[in-house]
């Protein structure tokens, strides 16, 4: 009776451990996200706490195992040391109201990015209660020195996520040597590695991913294409890119997915957001449980000057997309349908 009992009891680890074991797993990406600003004055800010801002788009958001974002500012209610610029004229700082997490935890956003040049624009104290807002409220976090990983599990898949940027406080995009041991660790100890970066130059004249460094206003903003391409001969699985403003091409390298810009995906007025500049993809990929490369499916959005974020019936971002990547990775076997469909190809 007891061996029989013993026989059960594996038997049904056995049965829990494969149902456990899934075959396809989701992961969203969307671009830069900045709720509302309260600085210089509460004229930046929303009405009824931006809690419209990403109503359309909710449930597509919730729809993943795993959604992440990049968090441009801070979330602090007051105070802080508001950054200065060599340049004033490209100089912009950003301040949301703490509350305002709760918007990102309603849309599902199980971690974020604190990796770009608005993470330090209220200095130490718009870091410290950035993060804590964010782990308060159980959305994950990394880009940050002080963070520069997170591991989490969700669903019985472990996670590894990391995020970069060539700005002070971030963890540094340029050093790949760094940047590989971390994600060479995540990998050791995760089923699937997410990365997040912010590089590149800004706006609409950057659109294309060069293939070498790119300087923008005498920063070097990191050579994006092969960070990417080291980080996942290192481990990574998905790799999510934020920073120029616009989007650009995607890309499959090693059978693992590569989105260079996701855009301006939810920027409520302090950006500028007309043109291509307002085109954004909220990009779901599907993987199987160790990070390879399944399909792909971009739901096309854009937002104008202070407005919500709206899914686009005309696909324009579908289109510019399918157009990047025909130029800039014209090698590389994939197609992207006009429904946002991104699959391998054999021809």
């Amino acid at each position: 009776m007891i061996r029989f009992a013993a026989l059960l009891l594996i038997s049904f680890s056995i049965l829990t451990s494969h149902a456990q074991k899934r075959d396809t797993v989701t992961l969203i990406g969307v671009g830069d996200m900045m709720m509302g600003s309260n600085y210089p004055d509460h004229s930046g800010l929303p009405p009824n706490d931006g809690q419209f801002l990403l109503k359309e788009v909710q449930d597509i958001l919730m729809n993943a195992d795993v959604t992440m974002g990049n968090l441009e500012g801070v979330l602090l209610d007051e105070g802080g040391t508001p950054k200065t610029c060599r340049d004033p004229k490209v100089c912009y700082v950003f301040r949301s109201p703490e509350r305002y997490v709760q918007n990102l935890v309603n849309a599902g956003f199980d971690v974020m990015s604190l990796a770009n040049n608005h993470a330090g624009d209220f200095g130490e104290a718009g870091r410290q209660r950035s993060m804590k807002s964010l782990v308060d409220v159980g959305i994950h976090h990394a880009g940050q020195l002080s963070n520069k990983s997170i591991v989490f599990e969700k669903d019985s898949i472990k996670y590894g996520f990391a995020a970069f940027a060539p700005n002070s406080g971030c963890v540094d995009i340029n050093d790949l040597k760094g940047a590989k041991e971390i994600v060479a660790h995540l990998d050791s100890i995760s089923d699937i590695v997410i990365v997040s970066f912010h590089g590149g130059a800004e706006g609409a004249s950057y659109q294309h991913v060069p293939r070498t460094e790119e300087i923008f206003y005498g920063e070097n903003r990191g050579d994006v294409y092969l960070f990417a391409h080291t980080l996942i001969d290192a481990g990574a699985d998905v790799i999510f890119g934020h920073g120029p403003h616009v989007t650009r091409a995607v890309e499959i390298y090693q059978n693992r997915f590569i989105a260079y810009s996701l855009g301006n995906f939810s920027t409520y007025g302090g950006i500028n957001v007309s043109g291509v500049n307002g085109l954004a993809p909220i990009i779901k990929v599907y993987t199987d449980p160790n990070g390879i490369f399944l399909k792909a499916h971009i739901t096309p959005t854009y937002q104008t000057n202070r407005s919500a974020v709206h899914i686009d019936p005309q696909k324009k971002v579908i289109k510019r997309i399918q157009e990047l990547t025909k130029e800039d990775f014209p090698e590389v076997m994939m197609t992207i349908d006009d429904d946002g469909w991104i699959k391998k190809s054999t021809n």
